[in-house]
């Protein structure tokens, strides 16, 4: 039994030997140095980041300015021409939901007939009332004349009776003065109120028109020939049917002008302190991977933003597409290198040959069979190189696979 547990042991002994050589040797193989010869080289510090391609200036294409002095605050949208339509002045883009409107439009011209017949049967009681008054007017003017000539023929008769004819007269001529000024106000009265009238008739007039004019405007039209680019709304997604349209986002879609483009584009606060105006971009357009442009920063955003779908700060920037071509359309998907810092036959190593401490930078320079760890002063960097500004010399090889 004895005997048989020293075969088993010597069997196992040698199977580890075995697994030993195997792997062993695999993995000095995989240990094998990786160097990287040191060299003088133009050394150039970029930024990289997506954007989309927008026109600079462009038309918006907006639903009627008449919605909020009529009371419309929510309309919704029926039907809209495709994105990217080329359509001329005048042809139709969308249109707008019509049944809020044409309710309105229905109110008003239930309310328009009621206040014109109300204006009519105003005018016509005005018209009685004031004929009335004229009558009433003539009759009180002859018994004035009667009094007057009862006080001629009175005057042979005894006072008494003169005296009576006198009262009668002075009667009469007050009734008629009174009547007089009573007909002078029941006529400014009754044009005030024909005004009034005539003025809530002409107002309500003018309210139904407005509106007419305002119904057909709910068929949107370009002002002007070009494409259709489909306004934005605030959480990214485009105007479609069904969107809503309000009084205060009443933008439909654009008509941007294609001969100058820019590339709206969003940089993480990490890198923000490094981008300002005029820095030169590469642009590249994903759609075209074998175009490039030039462009430049225009403007940086001072105040950074959360975009959906991340949980980092940005900042907006605007890139200047210094050239034209025809493929270029808005909503493009653009690649933007953003040139922040150029150097001039500098010494630079990849970052990963690059042992960082809290106090010091190191690398390991090739030494005959061996490594000499070195330390090194660092300046800038890109996303793959760092420039060594002391340390090493040219020519001089580190290795990329730092040691334990």
């Amino acid at each position: 039994m004895k005997k048989k547990g020293l075969i088993w042991g010597g069997a196992l002994l040698a199977l580890l030997v075995i697994i030993w050589i195997s792997f062993g040797s695999s993995d000095q193989k995989t240990a094998e140095k990786i160097y990287y010869s040191v060299k003088q080289a133009p050394f150039n510090i970029v930024v990289t980041t997506t954007g989309e391609l927008q026109a600079e200036n462009s038309m918006e294409i907006s639903a009627p300015s008449g919605l909020r002095s009529s009371r419309i605050y929510n309309v919704k949208i029926t039907d809209l021409v495709p994105e990217g339509t080329i359509v001329d002045s005048g042809e139709k883009v969308a249109s707008l939901d019509q049944s809020e409107i044409s309710k309105k439009l229905n109110d008003l011209n239930t309310e328009y007939q009621t206040k014109q017949n109300q204006f009519l049967q105003t005018k016509l009681d005005t018209t009685l009332e004031m004929r009335q008054a004229r009558d009433e007017l003539i009759n009180l003017n002859y018994a004035l004349e009667e009094s007057k000539i009862k006080l001629e023929q009175s005057k042979f008769e005894p006072p008494a009776t003169i005296r009576q004819a006198e009262i009668n007269m002075d009667k009469a001529k007050r009734n008629y003065e009174q009547a007089v000024e009573n007909y002078k106000v029941k006529s400014s009265k009754a044009s005030a109120k024909m005004q009034e009238v005539e003025s809530d008739l002409a107002k309500t007039e003018r309210e139904q028109k407005e509106m007419m004019d305002l119904i057909s405007e709910f068929t949107i039209k370009a002002p002007k020939s070009g494409m259709v680019i489909y306004k934005k709304n605030w959480n990214g997604s485009k105007r479609k049917v069904g969107s809503n349209i309000s009084p205060w986002d009443p933008i439909v879609a654009t008509l941007p002008d294609m001969s100058s483009m820019i590339s709206r584009a969003y940089i993480n606060e990490v890198d923000i302190s490094k981008i300002k105006k005029g820095l030169e971009v590469r642009i590249g357009i994903d759609a075209f991977p074998n175009k490039k442009f030039k462009g430049e920063i225009t403007e940086v955003a001072n105040v950074g933003e959360q975009r959906p779908g991340s949980d980092a700060k940005v900042f907006e920037v605007t890139i200047l597409l210094k050239e034209s071509d025809p493929v270029l359309k808005p909503g493009m998907t653009t690649s933007n290198e953003i040139l922040v810092a150029q150097y001039e036959n500098v010494l630079s190593v990849p970052i990963e040959a690059i042992l960082a401490t809290d106090t010091a930078s190191y690398v390991f320079v090739k030494q005959g069979v061996g490594l000499d760890k070195r330390e090194v002063q660092t300046g800038p960097s890109n996303d793959n190189f760092m420039i060594i500004e002391t340390g090493i010399e040219e020519g001089e090889e580190v290795t990329l696979n730092l040691p334990e």
